[in-house]
């Protein structure tokens, strides 16, 4: 499996080996020792995620308060996606920055991102099926949202697709308003909370 670092601290893409024969193909999206190698900390798994979407669907701009935050891996079993990754953490050096990665079920790439990290992705076509690894259970009381269709991030979303949004994302604040309430992850605290899990493995 290969790693590599993305252009936001604190995110990787990983890109397994695919073996195809007659019967179809196995692959192994997740592999612990390049996770560590990479990361520096085991990927602690408090909770598994599927999501099936239509073409076009966004779902984020998605964070939870850190600590704990909820770190995910995620990858594309079937179908396609655009995944983005926004640094939303105050202070960071990248802050309002984002990346994106595409999600396939050829290639099986696969992103990780880490505590205080934003995420969001479009479904590129029907039937996409997103599947995460997350490190924490799901809590509503510490779950945010940033407006994905917000101008001043600038999102990469295709053009040529309809996007597809809940009310709830098309309700969340602007980056500057989710600012201006305090409810973004301050960047000193993720840091030393990533610290915090290497020094426990």
């Amino acid at each position: 499996m290969h790693a590599r670092r993305l252009s936001i601290p604190d995110c990787f893409e990983f890109t397994p080996r695919v073996f195809p024969d007659h019967r179809g193909l196995f692959v192994a999206p997740y592999q612990e020792e390049a996770f560590v190698d990479a990361v520096g900390h085991r990927l602690r798994l408090g909770q598994t995620n599927t999501s099936v979407s239509r073409r076009g669907s966004i779902r984020g701009v998605h964070f939870a308060d850190t600590p704990p935050g909820q770190a995910k891996y995620v990858y594309c079993p079937s179908g396609s996606m655009l995944d983005v990754i926004v640094d939303l953490r105050v202070g960071s050096p990248t802050f309002g920055e984002w990346t994106s990665v595409l999600l396939d079920s050829s290639e099986y790439k696969a992103v990780y991102i880490a505590e205080g990290l934003g995420h969001a992705f479009m479904a590129l076509e029907d039937g996409t099926i997103m599947a995460y690894l997350c490190s924490e259970p799901y809590n509503p009381t510490g779950e945010h949202g940033v407006n994905p269709m917000d101008a001043d991030l600038a999102l990469p979303w295709p053009q040529d697709i309809e996007p597809v949004v809940s009310e709830k994302d098309t309700t969340a604040p602007y980056l500057k308003e989710a600012l201006e309430q305090g409810l973004l992850p301050q960047y000193d605290a993720c840091v030393a909370y990533y610290e915090k899990l290497r020094a426990a493995d």
